[in-house]
């Protein structure tokens, strides 16, 4: 017979057993899953796009969302990211420098346009084109964009305004944030008279409105890459980087007002 101290001993250890098992199996379900790191403009497009994916195959993806470069030097430190889907190319060729994604898996998968927008109810009107008086029209405000140095729309956004000979006239007031997203939340709630975002951006929020859009010759293509990260684990990475391609996403990502590249949709 076994004294109260073993049979105690006993239930502590066959605790910890299933405990160890529970956790592994939990371990093992996530892993099924595919994590997708994405630029913060994407975040209606492939949520609507992950919900279909689920609807016709069971199964779904889990996606983090912020601004291209946060997300490419959270890949780079070692985050368990199976997708990288960026807003430029700059952020993606970051990572296959570093080898840090499979390149042959990469796709240039979609391409958009800089706008800019005010809150819906402003009394703004402007044609964007060389020396416009941007200054005037935020008439001492702030100019809403996502960090210049580093968020891809940034990037853009400035390169545009430098072209167009009016970044001088502005860069006193420029509101810098963190994702583009965050940017159009600034014009959305009234914060900051303008903003310079993504055309699918102004599409998802109602709170506000284009006054112009920038010429696409101002600034680089606007191209939106999408690949498998080195180190990914889930068995659906592939399946999820393919239905990226598919007719269903297409439809979807259009509804959004992004343009899907020639010979993506399949």
């Amino acid at each position: 017979m076994f004294n109260r101290r073993q049979v105690a001993g006993f239930a502590v250890a066959a605790f910890f057993a299933v405990s160890s098992v529970g956790s592994f199996v939990s371990a093992a379900q996530a892993q099924e899953k595919v994590t997708v790191f994405a630029a913060a403009s994407l975040k209606n497009a492939l949520d609507s796009i992950n919900a279909a994916w689920k609807a016709t195959s069971g199964k779904e993806a889990t996606i983090s969302y912020a601004a291209s470069s946060a997300l490419a030097k959270q890949i780079e430190s070692g985050a368990p990211a199976d997708v990288f889907v960026s807003a430029d190319l700059d952020w993606m060729n970051y990572l296959g420098d570093k080898k840090l994604i499979k390149t042959d898996t990469e796709v240039q998968l979609l391409a958009n346009r800089i706008v800019l927008v005010a809150p819906a109810d402003a009394a703004v009107t402007t044609d964007i084109k060389k020396d416009f008086d941007l200054a005037g029209l935020l008439k001492g405000g702030k100019l809403a964009m996502g960090n210049v140095n580093s968020v891809p729309a940034g990037k853009y956004g400035k390169d545009a305004l430098e072209h167009l000979g009016v970044w001088k006239s502005v860069s006193g007031n420029v509101a810098q944030a963190e994702n583009v997203r965050a940017a159009l939340a600034l014009v959305a709630t009234g914060e900051a008279p303008l903003g310079i975002v993504y055309e699918t951006d102004a599409v998802a929020e109602k709170k506000v409105k284009v006054v112009g859009v920038f010429p696409e010759d101002s600034h680089d293509p606007i191209i939106y890459p999408a690949a498998q990260t080195a180190e990914a684990k889930s068995a659906d990475t592939g399946a999820f980087l393919e239905y990226l391609k598919t007719a269903e996403a297409k439809k979807l990502f259009e509804a959004q007002g992004f343009t899907v590249l020639p010979g993506t949709a399949k």
